[in-house]
């Protein structure tokens, strides 16, 4: 096995140096890239590539994937993607690979499998996007402990969607990091250095299927030590600077390059709550109901503040009204507003932001009457914030304030939440004021949720029976009052 790995090796030195070269000369090639996206808003996703980038994106059969083209020209633009958590470029995917019965032989396949792949235009790839990143300012990755932490931990939050299985490098790749280091670096570029730079490198393996005779650290482990054989790299789990990934789902496998450290849904939150929204899934919410130039948008029940801030900073032609009962997430807001107008500030861009903060009563809003185009929020799912019991009275009467505060023909709302038998009733008793258009089923942190999109019917406030709701335990009351004078 060491020779055919050594000759392979002496075969894709020169392939490396070619594309050095080519890199130098500024040729232009093309490569598919990968995006993680929230599960559910693929589409959404989909139309934003095509939109920004002018191309036609293929969704995936796993769920929350999607592959899209692109020339390295154009490289910088897939990082204005606002709805994609991680970025990747795809060094080979195979929709059919057919994996041995026995666990030995198919561990075996992998590591053979890693010399044979055609890594060169994916490397160009990485290396011209970390220049991309020195560029722009963003954070050098792979040098900081206490932030690949952070990278491992969305990577595992980023595959729980649909991927039970999905394991971090780390968890299976002592084993890899355990064998010997190798001091020698083969595929430095040649830039003259007196000391070639040795390449730290990990492995992360998310799989999904019950049918594989492996595990995940297992394939992690086995292909990340065929990787250092061949190309002398370092296997490092923390500080890292290419991280190498290997997705398998039922008979689909993909080998990637990470483009990015950490998860792009952390960009706008630094004062984080108890159920903090991820900005990508805010951003798909956002797009789902189409915000117009001039519509005032309320968020009620605002947490940190997810939802108004993704839409101040990339919907800016509207305005946001953000607010919540409870004073500390009123505060969180305030210092998650203030902390993004600091950092634009210090870009040297304007800092004012289309959006306030209220402190109020869900159900009774200091708002005028059809006053609002668009409310969007996330609900409380009766898990850590609020209860079941709760929602049964609290679901009925916030969509009977927001149906006041909305515009009757024109308004829409967008609702996220995981009491979908709860959210049902209350949306069928409010069948006068809310009609429901379509519903979107996402994962938020292993939860099955829905977004739902409403659109509010023709009817004025106050001219349907809709309009006064009555609690459940004074329903529940009134009629046991009845049954006693029955019996009476």
């Amino acid at each position: 096995m060491s020779t055919p790995g050594d000759g392979a090796a002496e075969q894709a030195a020169p392939a490396s140096s070619s594309t050095e070269t080519d890199a130098s000369a500024g040729d232009i090639i093309t490569v598919t890239i990968g995006a993680t996206v929230p599960t559910g808003f693929e589409q959404t996703a989909a139309e934003e590539i095509e939109e920004k980038i002018g191309v036609e994106a293929r969704i995936s059969k796993d769920r929350g994937r999607l592959y899209f083209p692109i020339t390295t020209d154009k490289l910088y633009q897939i990082h204005l993607l606002k709805s994609v958590d991680n970025l990747f470029v795809v060094v080979e995917e195979n929709d059919h690979y057919q994996f041995k019965e026995s666990k030995e032989e198919t561990l075996e396949e992998l590591q053979q499998l890693a010399s044979k792949l055609p890594w060169s235009n994916a490397l160009q790839v990485w290396k011209l996007n970390g220049t991309l990143k020195k560029r722009k300012g963003y954070r050098k990755g792979g040098k900081a402990a206490k932030v690949k932490p952070n990278s491992d931990e969305t990577a595992a939050d980023n595959e729980q969607q649909e991927v039970p299985e999905a394991v971090s490098a780390a968890d299976g790749q002592t084993e890899t990091e355990a064998s010997p280091d190798l001091e020698t670096c083969a595929q430095d570029s040649e830039e003259g250095a007196p000391k070639a730079k040795i390449l730290k490198f990990r492995v992360t393996c998310n799989r999904a299927g019950d049918k594989h005779s492996f595990a995940s650290n297992e394939a992690a482990r086995d292909f990340g030590g065929a990787i250092q054989e061949f190309f002398q790299w370092k296997a490092d789990m923390t500080k890292f600077d290419i991280e190498v990934l290997l997705n398998i789902n039922k008979e689909e496998i993909v080998i990637g390059i990470a483009l990015t450290e950490e998860s792009l849904h952390r960009r706008n939150i630094s004062h984080f709550g108890p159920t903090t929204l991820r900005s990508t899934l805010c951003y798909g919410m956002l797009r789902l109901c189409k915000p117009q130039a001039s519509d005032v948008i309320l968020d009620p029940m605002c947490g940190t503040g997810a939802i108004p801030l993704e839409g101040a900073l990339e919907f800016t032609s509207s305005f946001y009204i953000a607010g919540d009962n409870n004073d500390m997430a009123v505060n969180r807001t305030v210092n998650n507003i203030c902390h993004i107008q600091r950092r634009r500030a210090d870009k040297g861009s304007v800092s004012g932001l289309p959006i306030d903060t209220v402190q109020w009563d869900l159900c009774n809003l200091p708002m005028r009457t059809s006053s609002v185009d668009i409310i969007i929020t996330d609900m409380p799912f009766g898990k850590r914030m609020g209860s079941r019991k709760k929602n049964w009275d609290l679901y009925p009467s916030c969509l009977r304030e927001m149906a006041r505060v909305c515009r009757p023909g024109t308004g829409k709302a967008v609702l996220l939440t995981q009491d979908k038998k709860c959210f049902s009733k209350a949306v069928s008793r409010m069948g006068g004021l809310w009609r429901k258009l379509h519903t979107v089923w996402v994962n938020v942190g292993g939860l099955h949720a829905g977004v739902y999109l409403l659109k509010r019917t023709e009817n004025v406030f106050g001219q349907t029976p809709e309009d006064i709701y009555e609690p459940r335990e004074t329903v529940n009351t009134q009629a046991e009052k009845t049954d006693d004078k029955e019996l009476s």
